[in-house]
């Protein structure tokens, strides 16, 4: 409702004058892990004992110390409720273009 009040030229500038900003993050497959054991409500030892692995393990793929592999991605996502691509590739963008 406030861009009612501003004036047509002063809306060209803004416009014209300044770039929208994207916020990327690299999301991790630890941050990943992270998220949807939150999301789900578990703390480490939970999801530990949901998965058969151990909370050091949990820990250490959350901080990026231990590769995840898809075996573990497997597991994880079993206790997790979603598909092992979510967790072992998270930032992961198809490029593809669909044909017209």
């Amino acid at each position: 409702m406030a861009n009612k009040k501003l004036g047509k030229k002063t809306k060209e500038l803004l416009k014209s004058e300044f770039n929208s900003v994207q916020i990327k993050v690299k999301l991790t497959p630890g941050k990943a892990i992270r998220i949807y054991r939150e999301a789900r409500g578990l703390s480490q030892l939970q999801l530990a004992e949901k998965s058969g692995l151990k909370q050091t393990t949990i820990s250490g793929l959350e901080n990026d110390r231990l590769t995840l592999g898809l075996e573990r991605a497997k597991v994880l996502a079993r206790s997790l409720q979603v598909h092992p691509s979510v967790l072992a590739f998270p930032d992961w963008e198809s490029e593809r273009k669909d044909a017209a």
